[in-house]
């Protein structure tokens, strides 16, 4: 009996390497994003001299916001993989690397998905002309639900913190 719990075991931890293949799914995604992105800073550059001061700010604006979409890509694959399947051989070289839990991502995560709404919300405000009063409101509305998600996660998070060192300090020392 012994054995076959030992062997179910290590089915379940060695699953984990199913992960690499949605790392890697996102890595070629992110690849072809950046041909996305090479073909919005090209469009810019070629009109960058028509275009008025509103237009070249919604249009720096979609570089920044495809920036920190592929930043949070980068951030997900990363620590997902150092995470959940193996760590980094190369973590000596790379400062931050094995610096962000599961934990931490969330946060860093929800908090990068409120700045990309931000920069939508400020496109759109940009914009205002060509939206009504009811999809404004509606905008509006969507994120600051992102935005108190992200808080609430933060919250949650501190108090989880708290609690585990609460825990250790009532642990007596040897």
């Amino acid at each position: 009996m012994k054995r076959i719990e030992i062997l179910v075991e290590n089915i379940i931890l060695a699953s984990r390497w199913l992960l690499v293949v949605f790392y890697l799914g996102l890595a070629l995604a992110l690849a072809i994003y950046a041909f996305s992105f090479a073909g919005k800073l090209i469009d810019f550059v070629a009109k960058v001299t028509v275009l008025d001061e509103t237009d070249t700010i919604l249009k720096m604006l979609g570089l920044i916001d495809a920036a920190l979409v592929a930043s949070l890509v980068v951030m997900v694959i990363i620590s997902g993989y150092e995470n959940f399947v193996s760590r980094f051989d190369q973590a000596d070289e790379v400062h931050w690397l094995g610096t962000i839990d599961a934990g931490s991502l969330k946060i860093k995560v929800a908090s990068t998905i409120v700045a990309i709404s931000s920069i939508h919300l400020l496109q759109v405000f940009l914009n205002l002309t060509q939206f009504s009063t009811s999809q404004l409101t509606w905008f509006t509305l969507i994120h600051l639900t992102f935005v108190f998600s992200a808080l609430f996660l933060a919250y949650i998070d501190k108090l989880m913190v708290k609690d585990k060192g609460e825990k250790k300090s009532d642990e007596p020392s040897l």
